[in-house]
């Protein structure tokens, strides 16, 4: 009896062991564990990890000339993603003039721009710098060594601080094809008047003078500020968008550029349709023979041995400054640095050393000589490469930058974005042929006192 007794009894001991054992056991390991923490004068243990970040960046470059630009970004943000696990860039894109004339207004009035942003130095970015929406980045450039690395931050400069920092430069030369040339015995143009006699014997040869592509508005214009310039110089403009001296669009010098303007157009200068031509359309007509110039900026260079251009077009291409007015004067060209990257300044904390450790990886030699090699562009900051191997036509364009000639920003650049506006438009009319040069004056010089005006009032509010 008493050894059955002695079996229930051990029985009930292994069946309170199975039920209450395991959580004595875990009592016993959490004292311990308090104990050895305590006597140990150690820290609990704490999730060091770091947050998880998501950065947005929007650029534009959509087109096909873009594509080996995008092609270099989007390694960068790969690289930097898989060094920065934490991380996520959302980097998106959009068509240029939605993103610059619609949805990024649009942001900064409500403060919900992207974190990072593409965009252009000069007049379009000073209300937002002004308005605080542009993250300062003069302490990075201080901090990081870059302040003698760019070859011009002046567009990005507002009152000795920089709100943005060019990513490539940029200049518009006339381009024309030597062969055409050559078979109607026409020598590249050094004057106005030179050009205008170009013109008339490629028509009478059946030949398009200019392929223009004015689908995007802004090819058009390269034409009007060109003749603007050479008609006026460079110091009415500088006066028109200061408000200075009393300065008007409606002058004797603009009034003599514009209608030279529209003489080209009543002349079938350009191209057929051209307000609803892309300009890789408008760079086919030119590499297939069917036009023989194209006046637009480097950026299309690459277009000019792509896979519609005929092989060897390349060499084909002669690149010069846009004729100056008279002869023995020395032609300025349009350019500058102009294209960039900003931020936002709403960025803080985290989120705001992740955007500048990327900001850090764009803004390397190594990506500035990708810039030149794959992309054709040039660059922002100051680098050696080697022009001859970059391709014939992208040579001669930085052998025409290289004889210190002079430079102008390009006026779309320039004009408050109020003007500028009308500035496009107007000359989208008269391509198609339905507004002469003087009502365009006049329509500019309207938009013009509508923008001081308010600029005043706002200023004695």
């Amino acid at each position: 009896m008493k050894h059955l007794n002695r079996m229930k009894a051990g029985s009930n001991a292994v069946r309170w062991l199975t039920k209450w054992g395991w959580i004595l056991l875990y009592i016993a390991l959490m004292a311990g564990a308090v104990l050895f923490i305590s006597f140990g004068n150690k820290e609990p243990i704490e999730d060091n990890s770091p947050e998880k970040i998501t950065l947005t960046f929007r650029h534009f470059w959509m087109k096909e000339h873009d594509r080996p630009l995008l092609a270099i970004f989007e390694e960068v943000v790969q690289e930097y993603q898989k060094e920065h696990p934490n991380v996520k860039v959302n980097f998106e894109g959009l068509d240029q003039t939605i993103h610059r004339e619609q949805k990024l207004k649009s942001e900064m009035v409500t403060g919900t721009p992207p974190d990072m942003f593409v965009l252009f130095g000069g007049a379009e970015i000073e209300p937002y710098a002004r308005s605080n929406r542009l993250m300062d980045l003069t302490g990075f450039v201080q901090d990081n060594g870059l302040g003698n690395q760019f070859s011009d931050l002046h567009l990005w400069t507002f009152d000795r601080h920089i709100y943005g920092l060019p990513i490539e430069g940029n200049a518009e030369p006339l381009y024309y094809n030597k062969t055409l040339f050559q078979k109607l015995g026409i020598k590249p143009p050094e004057t106005v008047s030179e050009l205008d006699e170009a013109i008339r014997q490629l028509k009478e040869a059946g030949i398009t003078p200019f392929a223009l592509g004015n689908e995007d508005r802004w090819p058009a214009g390269i034409f009007a500020h060109y003749l603007m310039d050479r008609y006026a110089g460079p110091d009415l403009i500088q006066k028109l968008v200061t408000g200075k001296d009393g300065a008007a669009f409606v002058n004797k010098a603009y009034l003599e550029a514009f209608s030279h303007l529209e003489k080209w157009i009543g002349e079938g200068a350009f191209s057929a349709g051209s307000n609803d031509t892309s300009p890789e359309n408008a760079v086919r007509m030119f590499s297939s023979g069917e036009a023989a110039m194209y006046l637009n900026g480097n950026w299309d260079i690459n277009l000019f041995t792509g896979e519609t251009a005929p092989e060897g077009f390349e060499n084909e291409v002669g690149v010069i400054p846009f004729p100056s007015l008279t002869k023995g004067t020395e032609p300025s060209i349009a350019g500058g640095y102009t294209i960039g990257i900003g931020l936002s300044a709403s960025l803080t904390g985290g989120k705001r050393e992740a955007a500048l450790e990327l900001m850090k990886a764009f803004y390397t030699k190594e990506i500035q000589t990708r810039i030149v090699y794959e992309g054709l562009r040039i660059p922002s900051m100051r680098i050696d490469f080697d022009p001859e191997k970059t391709g014939p036509v992208f040579a001669q364009v930085m052998e025409i930058m290289a004889k210190d000639r002079q430079s102008f920003v390009p006026y779309d650049n320039l004009l408050s974005p109020e003007v500028k506006k009308t500035f496009l438009s107007v000359i989208e009319e008269m391509i198609d042929g339905g507004l002469g040069a003087g009502d365009a004056l006049q329509q500019l010089q309207s938009a013009s006192e509508q923008y001081w005006n308010l600029i005043q009032s706002s200023a004695v509010q």
